[in-house]
């Protein structure tokens, strides 16, 4: 393997095959992976690529792939099903780990493993996609602007685009499910769409409500700052028929309604084509304020979640093979600093 080499698990994915689109702009030479023959077989002749046919039960067959490459981005999701089984596999062989979640209890299990990873001479970092480089980033330039912060909100948004499988199934998972924030430093669970608020992202005036996004755990590594709230855009109809959901949580959380759901992606899902990924926008907006009430807000404007995960992954990948790294568990602006989403093209900062 050269230098450049790496191992891409779940690449037969929508944002794996994003992901592998891109590597030759970054002189990056991914080797394939996953559970799929026939997907990998056609993709390792479409892009000329090596692979691995590799189910992460498979513990011996993983570790002796992995021994192989310095680094795994890891793109098969759920993250909460398959996280720990190649965190594990990598503190054993002494591989860097880095993914695309953006699961609040996926950040919390790699933050357990930062004493031994250190140990391991290696770095953890899942989310390196729009969950959760951009919010991450935003956070953290707002809290070098309001030092004395004590809460922090961020919310998220799209103009186009659409949901791939990977994420769909994600979510499913979520059904009938709480929300979450962080309140005096702890991670607490609160009703789904508990908060609402109108949003200026500059591009257009939005509605948007409170879920439990990765930056509850995230953002409070990177700042610090004791009460976070995350949001993303939404209607106010269906915010207004989320406030009776708890009504049907049972219902939600079963598995036969869970099945229907999942059956209905398989058949139908895939993700937003080239078209539409390219007349998509996706923007963040942040919020600081401190005890006395003094606040400040900033906004990024970039491209659509799925090709902003295929940059940011990469960059931070090309980062990590040439050295660029910190031994544990890590955020993305936490190692790499507020500015690393303006190496994204087309991401634009603005302070409001």
């Amino acid at each position: 393997m050269n230098d450049n080499s790496f191992l891409l698990y779940g690449a037969n994915g929508y944002t794996g095959r994003l992901i592998l689109k891109l590597t030759s702009d970054y002189n990056l030479n991914p080797v394939l992976a996953g559970r799929n023959e026939s997907a990998l077989v056609q993709l390792s002749e479409e892009f000329n690529r090596d692979y691995f046919v590799l189910d992460l039960s498979e513990t011996e067959k993983l570790e002796s792939v992995l021994k192989k490459f310095p680094l795994v981005l890891h793109c098969a999701g759920p993250f909460i099903n398959t996280a720990q089984q190649m965190i594990k596999a990598c503190l054993k062989t002494g591989t860097h780990y880095i993914d695309i979640t953006g699961e609040i209890v996926v950040f919390e299990l790699a933050k357990k493993f930062n004493d031994v990873a250190i140990k391991s001479n290696i770095m953890l970092m899942p989310g390196v996609g729009f969950d959760v480089v951009p919010t991450d980033c935003l956070a953290l330039f707002l809290k070098y602007k309001l030092p004395d912060a004590t809460e922090l909100k961020l919310a998220f948004a799209s103009i186009g685009g659409g949901l791939s499988h990977g994420t769909a199934t994600t979510m499913v998972g979520g059904l009938g499910g709480d929300g979450a924030e962080r309140k005096n430093g702890k991670i607490i669970r609160v009703p789904l769409g508990q908060k609402s608020m109108w949003v200026d992202f500059g591009l257009k005036k939005l509605f948007v409500m409170s879920i439990p996004w990765g930056d509850i755990s995230t953002s409070f590594t990177t700042t610090g700052i004791d009460n976070i709230e995350t949001y993303t855009g939404t209607s106010s109809k269906i915010y207004f028929l989320l406030k009776f959901q708890k009504l049907f949580n049972w219902i939600l959380r079963s598995k036969f309604i869970r099945r229907i759901v999942k059956n209905k992606i398989d058949k139908s899902l895939f993700g937003p084509s080239d078209k539409v990924r390219t007349k998509s926008k996706g923007l963040v907006w942040g919020e600081v304020k401190n005890a006395n009430g003094k606040t400040f807000s900033a906004r990024l404007i970039g491209p659509e979640g799925y090709t902003l995960t295929a940059h940011s992954s990469l960059i931070i990948a090309k980062k990590i093979l040439a050295g660029n790294f910190k031994l544990g568990y890590q955020t993305p602006a936490g190692c790499y600093g507020e500015d690393l989403i303006l190496e994204i093209p087309d991401v634009k900062r603005e302070v409001i």
